[in-house]
């Protein structure tokens, strides 16, 4: 095996002995469980390729928990298509949140139908609920375990049923659309939280806080024999101790057991041409439902089923790795829970946060993949030169891959943010994932420091229902500020400290700035009329040498201002009082040290 470090990297020691035991297995691989005389059926059971619809998937949960004291059906928030969004909760015992915490139990959580026309999830935890409430005195774990399922995330997609929209996909007969009833991707609504679903999931997740959460999804792109790949936490954005449990112990244990039950496993196939040209780590940034999790310090995967698999199949992979991820959940519990209280302990004495991420080019590994060879050749269609792959030419070989990120930019912590209290949207959505602060209790002044936003770069055409801003830069300036009773004084030592440093600074690629809940500042209120001014700033100019000097230099300096007179005066406009004190500076304010005035 040819990997840089293989201290790090366990799960890639697929040797080609397992594999082929793993292929081997494959024409042999379990059935999914039979419904018991007295339990709920589910279409799946007669029929391989039927994906059971809202309504079945309701009647199927409300049985089960009518049967079973293991389960409780909750609901816990609206959707946009006005349904409620609903959460099955299978464990021993009292099945309340702060219950399950006084236990010691670990919660492990799986979201499904995100995108409803990926609905391999759907099933497979139905079957595994079933599973587990039929052979309940063999499923010790649930003494130890609790497993909250969301039946199903987009309510409004899996409203929209047809069969024509996964247009590469091999099954199901029918299937929900990946847009919500406002025609968002929730894969995208984690952190600007624009749907009531992705507004419910906050407070969901927020109440639960697992330690394990799978997305379950069907991939697109490359065709390869693999029937399950797998998106793990970005590892190098995870505090140091949870990284390496993750890297050393989790993900190897998944590879493991999926291979054992004959689906044999592979990164998720993140490439920019073909697989064999090598495959890249995926940034799951905090839009995403695994780098959301991440900001908690919950370690998240994201399954993703091959699409062109048949859909019997990838149900049953989607089962085997839930079932896994369980199974690997009740061995390492203890050590578990004592790593999340020391991530959470190790980001509280952090001085800094990375923020932001940049593929690491110089850490190449490499593992087992198997794949077919592929080709281009002439398009009957279009004449120009297509993809194609040949099934009937498999190969196994290591191919190169790109796992690592390394941090491109970082932030010092402060004491504490303080947001005005106008912002309401993003209280709100602080409040909602846990976040503790307090109004202030009275008019205050305080030496703080502020951003100010002096360029950055936003799309032509809206991205989910937004224009993303990237590239921001700023500048920070340290000054006295008035503060009045009410705005929110945010303390940053706090089991949230992770989030906040991610949504409140500016810089960040999914900070509440980037998301366009701060755009009002960068449009100038006030403004002035040339011929008005031409005779202020000439006076200026006059009384005033430094501005004189700062005015010669431009001119000297930037391109074109020369020959722009409303240039000129707007540069002079910008160095006098008469220009707002409010264009530009992002109005969350850094306590770094308080000093009454």
């Amino acid at each position: 095996m040819l990997v840089k470090n293989l201290s790090a990297m366990p799960h890639l020691l697929l040797r080609s002995t397992a594999l082929a035991l793993a292929v081997l297995l494959a024409g042999c691989k379990e059935e999914a469980p039979p419904a018991a005389p007295n339990s709920p059926p589910i279409p799946f059971d007669t029929d391989r390729n039927r994906s059971a619809d809202l309504d079945e998937i309701n009647r199927f949960y409300e049985s089960l928990a009518a049967n079973s004291a293991l389960v409780q059906l909750r609901d816990i928030g609206y959707a946009d298509a006005g349904l409620p969004l609903r959460e099955v909760v299978i464990t021993r015992g009292n099945a309340d949140p702060a219950a399950v915490r006084a236990a010691g139990k670990l919660v492990v959580m799986v979201n499904n139908g995100i995108h409803p026309g990926e609905p391999c999830g759907i099933d497979a935890s139905m079957l595994l609920a079933r599973d587990l409430v039929q052979n309940a005195a063999t499923h010790t774990l649930l003494d130890r375990i609790a497993l909250v399922i969301m039946p199903v995330y987009n309510i409004g997609g899996a409203l929209n049923r047809g069969s024509h929209s996964r247009v590469n996909q091999n099954g199901p007969a029918a299937y929900g659309f990946r847009g919500n009833a406002k025609n968002l991707d929730l894969n995208r609504d984690f952190i600007k939280c624009d749907s009531r679903n992705a507004q419910s999931f906050n407070r969901w997740f927020a109440e639960w806080m697992p330690e394990l959460f799978f997305d379950t999804h069907t991939s697109n792109g490359a065709d390869y024999q693999h029937v399950m790949t797998l998106i793990e936490t970005q590892r190098d954005k995870l505090e140091a101790g949870t990284a390496a449990f993750m890297a050393e112990k989790i993900t190897p244990a998944l590879y493991a057991a999926m291979a054992d039950e004959g689906y044999p496993m592979t990164p998720y196939v993140y490439s920019r041409g073909t697989p064999d040209q090598g495959i890249y780590g995926f940034i799951d940034l905090p839009r995403y439902s695994s780098g959301y999790a991440a900001l908690h310090h919950t370690i998240a995967y994201t399954t993703e089923a091959h699409m062109l698999k048949p859909f019997e199949e990838r149900v049953m992979a989607t089962l085997a790795i839930l079932r896994a991820g369980l199974d690997v959940a009740d061995k390492h519990r203890d050590e578990w829970l004592t790593l999340r209280s020391k991530a959470r302990e190790a980001c509280l004495r952090a001085d800094s946060l990375a923020i932001d991420w940049s593929l690491d080019t110089e850490q190449r590994d490499s593992f087992r993949f198997m794949g077919f060879e592929a080709d281009y050749l002439p398009s009957t269609v279009t004449g120009a030169q297509r993809l194609k792959y040949y099934r009937s030419r498999p190969y196994t070989r290591h191919v190169p891959w790109w796992p690592h990120y390394r941090s491109s930019r970082k932030v010092r912590i402060p004491k504490a943010y303080i947001l005005p209290q106008a912002y309401t949207e993003v209280v709100q959505r602080l409040r909602w994932n846990g976040v503790q602060m307090r109004p202030l209790p009275n008019d205050t002044d305080l030496v703080v420091r502020y951003y100010y936003i002096d360029d950055l770069k936003s799309p032509a055409q809206p991205y989910e229902g937004h224009f993303l801003h990237r590239d921001v830069q700023a500048r920070s300036v340290t000054t006295a500020a008035h503060f009045r009773k009410g705005d929110w004084y945010i303390p940053t030592e706090q089991n949230a400290r992770n989030f906040l440093v991610n949504v409140l600074e500016p810089q960040a690629p999914d900070s509440y700035f980037a998301w366009n809940f701060f755009d009002a500042i960068l449009q100038q209120k006030e403004y002035f009329s040339a011929y008005v001014f031409e005779d202020l700033a000439a006076e200026y100019l006059s009384e005033d040498p430094d501005l004189r000097e700062k005015f010669d230099r431009a001119l000297a300096s930037e391109p074109g201002l020369r020959e722009d007179p409303r240039r000129q005066l707007e540069f002079i406009y910008r160095h006098t009082p008469h220009y707002e004190t409010t264009h530009q500076p992002y109005p969350v304010a850094r306590v770094e040290y308080e000093a009454t005035k």
